[in-house]
């Protein structure tokens, strides 16, 4: 009776695992094909074997240069941008007890770019360049690994308020998103200030860099984004049974063994990692981190095995279609990303609410 209770209880564990890996896998599939998409979405009307040539480096010139030079790294950007991001939502809902919870509710993102303001136009990150046109002048950010050390800074001076304000007594997760608002309006507030004293080719420069631009990162900022985003799955994946056990309540975590006033704090620190970066590079791209975890949730639930990568991969689907959309609607105008992700993800988010009637 034992062995074939054991037997009942493993095909169960079998089909638990089975159902949420076809997910991932047909989410998986998903980002390849817009993937594909987004190397052949464009005004140059490059065919499927046109963009695998290219990719191979044979081919005309022209769409070598076209492949492997703007939209691949576009491509690319919007792929470790979408995993940082919703991998940053993902472990923050999950510490904090908060559904709401990712790097913009919470302020980490409007830090990231104080910071990054702030070493663009006073500590020279930026240099204004002569375009040969009379006076007009441009500013190219020569430093990008100051703008991504004071981005750090800045959402890690968010994450410190933050976790500063979760020890307070009386302050509930519903509060500490009130809390993010308020910290989101006073970083938002202090970039204003920064722009206010600088002049209008500094203020211009950082005003489109807030937008959010994929085509802005080169191979190199990718590189680092990647880095970061590698470093920080690695470590949430280690501790991905520990989170499993935050999410039944950090009580029951600590009588398990998790040291969870220990863990949160570090898993915050990578959180912020990951969404500064990002920032810096690209600039602000509003609910993506949000999201993609709760999309995810519906079809692999809340263990952590599944969801983490889960939203990660959702994450990049929901970039690289954003990224689609902005080149096609306005063409050949490309829209900023991060104004229709705001755009699009709020409606998206109040449908999810009310089709579950709660975000968890």
């Amino acid at each position: 009776m034992g062995n074939r209770n054991s037997t009942a209880d493993l095909a169960d564990y079998r089909n638990y695992t089975g159902r949420k890996s076809a997910a991932l896998l047909l989410m998986a599939v998903l980002t390849l094909f817009l993937a594909l998409l987004s190397m052949k979405a464009g005004s140059a009307g490059l065919s499927v074997g046109e963009i695998f040539e290219a990719l191979a480096g044979r081919g005309s010139t022209q769409a070598v240069t076209i492949i492997r030079n703007i939209r691949l790294p576009r491509l690319a950007a919007a792929v470790v941008v979408g995993c940082a991001l919703s991998a940053s939502g993902c472990v923050m809902q999950n510490v904090m007890r908060n559904p709401l919870a990712s790097a913009s509710t919470l302020g980490v993102s409007q830090g990231a770019s104080f910071g990054a303001a702030l070493s663009i136009i006073y500590f020279g990150a930026g240099t204004q360049i002569n375009t040969g046109s009379g006076n007009a002048s441009s500013l190219t950010i020569t430093h990008p690994l100051m703008v991504t050390v004071f981005a750090f800074l800045g959402g890690m001076a968010t994450t410190a308020l933050i976790l500063f304000l979760s020890s307070l007594r009386g302050m509930t997760h519903s509060v500490m998103v009130l809390a993010g608002v308020a910290i989101s309006a006073m970083f938002t507030g202090a970039t204003t200030l920064v722009q206010y004293f600088a002049d209008d080719v500094m203020v211009a420069t950082v005003v489109h860099w807030t937008f959010g631009n994929l085509g802005r990162a080169g191979w190199g900022e990718i590189g680092l984004i990647s880095l970061a985003v590698l470093c920080a799955f690695l470590f949430f994946v280690f501790f991905r049974w520990d989170y499993n056990a935050i999410e039944a309540g950090a009580h029951t975590a600590k009588s398990l063994g998790v040291r969870v006033e220990l863990l949160v704090p570090v898993s915050m620190v990578f959180c912020a990692l990951i969404a500064s970066v990002s920032v810096a590079f690209v600039g602000c791209i509003n609910f993506i981190g949000l999201i993609a975890s709760h999309i995810m949730r519906r079809f692999v639930g809340n263990d952590m095995r599944f969801l983490l990568p889960g939203s990660m991969l959702c994450g990049a689907s929901l970039l690289i279609a954003s990224d689609i959309a902005c080149r096609t609607l306005a063409s050949p105008a490309v829209l900023p990303i991060g104004a229709l992700t705001s755009f699009l993800g709020a409606p998206l988010f109040l449908f999810l609410i009310i089709r579950r009637g709660s975000v968890r």
